[in-house]
C-alpha cells in the first residue's frame, strides 16, 4: 500500500467483468479493505460481452474492469461497442493473457486507464484501483458530526450513541464512536464494552501511525460501528498529551467515512478544538430555561469559530416534566432558530439501553425515537433512506403517544 492511496478513497461504484478464480477471489476481499469503505464493488463472472448487455439498459459506473483472453483487434473493436453504452465518466481497465506494450499503448491512447496480465493478486488489483480513482476522483475526507450539551445531563451520550447505530445499521455506513472524556466516558456502558485503553495511549499510538495497536483500542459494536475503547486513565487526572487529541481526530478520520465525537465530557479547548473542525455540530439541550440559555451562548461561540456557520439544535427530553417547559414556539423565538428536532423522553426506554448496553432500538418504543435521527443521519452520510425504515412523517402519532405515556404516568 503506497502512502498515496493509504486514505479512505471517495465514494464510487466499480465493477468488476472476470473469469480468472483467482482475480476473483481477489477481487471479493476489496470490500474488508478499510479504504474501500465507500466504495461499492460488484464482481461479475463473465467478460466484455457481459457488460456490453448490462450498460445497454442500466447506467455504467466510475470504473469497469474487463478481463480478456485475446489481445486481437477483435477485442479492441468489442471495447468500441462497450464505449457506446456507457456515460463519458466512466473509467476502463483491462485484464489480459500477455505482458503486451504495444498492446498497452494501443489500449491507453483509446482511453484505457490501465492493462494488467491475469491473475492479478490482491494487493496490485487494489493498488490500482485506488489509483484510479484518486486520480479520477481526489480524496475527499470524512465527515466529522460533533455532538456538544448546552449543560451536563442532557443526553448527549445517548444520542451520539443512537446516531451512531442509525448510521452503521439503518444507512450501512462504516462509523467511528469516541470520546475525548477519559475515565469520565460512559459510551462503555451504553455500547457494553469495557475500556482497554487510555486516552493518551490512543494518542501516542495516532502519533506514531501504530495500525495495529489502535485495532486493538477499537470495540466492534457490528459490521460497521466501531467505539474507540478508551477510559484506563484514573478520573482525577488528565492526559498530558489531550492537547494533541486532534492527532485521534486525524487517524480515525483516514479510515471511517463518519466519525461522531462525544464532547460532554471533554475540556474546553479539545471541545473547541474538535468544533472548529467538525463539519457539522449538534448542540443538545432540554426544553428547561436554564439549558436553553446556555445553548444559545454556546451556539453564538460556535457560529463564530466556524465562521458564521450554524450549528443543529436538538431538545432531548421533551415531556420529563410537562407545564415546567418552554413551549417550543417560545424555544424557537428565544433561539432565533428551528431545532432540527424534538425528542420524547421515556425513562424505562434510554435507561434500560444504556444499563443493559443495548441499541436505543432495541425496544419498540426506541424504534421510534430513533426514526426521529433518521433525516439527520441521511443528510450525514448522503444515503437514501431504506424503504423499511419508518419516516418521521409518519411518527408524529408515535411522539405524541409517547409524551402521552408520560404525562399520564403510565
Amino acid at each position: 500500500m503506497s502512502k498515496e492511496t493509504s486514505i479512505l478513497l471517495p465514494s464510487a461504484t466499480v465493477d468488476l467483468f472476470l473469469k480468472d478464480s483467482a482475480t476473483i477471489a481477489a477481487a471479493k476481499k476489496l470490500d474488508a479493505d478499510w479504504r474501500f469503505a465507500r466504495v461499492v464493488v460488484r464482481v461479475h463472472e463473465g467478460d466484455v460481452e457481459k457488460a456490453i448487455a448490462l450498460y445497454a439498459s442500466e447506467s455504467s459506473p466510475d470504473i469497469i474492469m474487463v478481463e480478456t483472453d485475446t489481445t486481437a483487434d477483435s477485442f479492441v473493436e468489442r471495447l468500441g461497442a462497450l464505449s457506446a453504452n456507457c456515460q463519458e465518466k466512466t473509467s476502463a481497465i483491462v485484464l489480459g493473457p500477455v505482458n503486451d506494450v504495444n498492446l498497452y499503448r494501443s489500449l491507453t491512447s483509446i482511453g484505457v486507464s490501465d492493462y494488467l496480465v491475469y491473475p492479478v493478486p490482491y494487493e496490485t488489483l487494489s493498488e490500482v484501483i485506488a489509483s484510479t480513482l484518486i486520480e479520477k476522483l481526489g480524496a475527499s475526507g470524512s465527515r466529522l458530526v460533533a455532538f456538544v450539551g448546552a449543560k451536563g445531563g442532557v443526553g448527549v451520550t445517548s444520542l451520539c450513541e443512537a446516531l451512531g447505530w442509525a448510521c452503521a445499521e439503518n444507512m450501512g455506513q462504516k462509523t467511528l464512536l469516541l470520546d475525548a472524556a477519559g475515565a469520565w466516558s460512559s459510551l462503555g456502558v451504553g455500547m457494553g464494552f469495557e475500556p482497554v485503553a487510555s486516552t493518551a495511549e490512543a494518542i501516542k499510538a495516532s502519533m506514531a501511525k501504530d495500525q495495529d495497536s489502535l485495532k486493538r483500542m477499537y470495540y466492534q459494536a457490528n459490521e460497521k460501528l466501531f467505539v474507540l475503547a478508551t477510559g484506563t486513565e484514573p478520573m482525577l487526572e488528565t492526559a498530558l498529551q489531550i492537547s494533541q487529541f486532534e492527532e485521534v481526530l486525524n487517524t480515525a478520520m483516514a479510515s471511517y467515512p463518519i466519525v461522531i465525537a462525544d464532547l460532554s465530557g471533554a475540556i474546553p479547548a479539545v471541545k473547541k478544538m474538535v468544533l472548529t473542525r467538525a463539519h457539522q455540530i449538534v448542540v443538545v439541550s432540554t426544553p428547561s430555561l436554564s439549558s436553553l440559555r446556555s445553548a444559545r451562548s454556546l451556539m453564538q461561540e460556535i457560529k463564530t469559530v466556524q465562521n458564521g456557520k450554524m450549528a443543529e439544535l436538538f431538545i432531548n427530553m421533551v415531556g420529563v416534566a410537562p407545564g415546567k417547559e418552554v413551549p417550543k414556539g417560545d424555544i424557537k423565538t428565544a433561539m432565533d432558530c428551528e431545532p432540527s428536532v424534538y425528542i420524547p423522553f421515556d425513562a424505562k426506554t434510554f435507561m434500560g439501553a444504556e444499563n443493559e448496553g443495548k441499541k436505543i432500538s432495541s425496544s419498540k418504543t426506541g424504534e421510534d425515537i430513533l426514526s426521529l435521527l433518521m433525516p439527520f443521519a441521511q443528510k450525514l452520510t448522503g444515503k437514501q433512506l431504506s424503504s423499511d425504515t419508518p419516516s418521521p412523517a409518519k411518527t408524529g402519532g408515535i411522539v405524541e403517544s409517547i409524551l402521552g405515556k408520560l404525562k399520564s404516568g403510565k
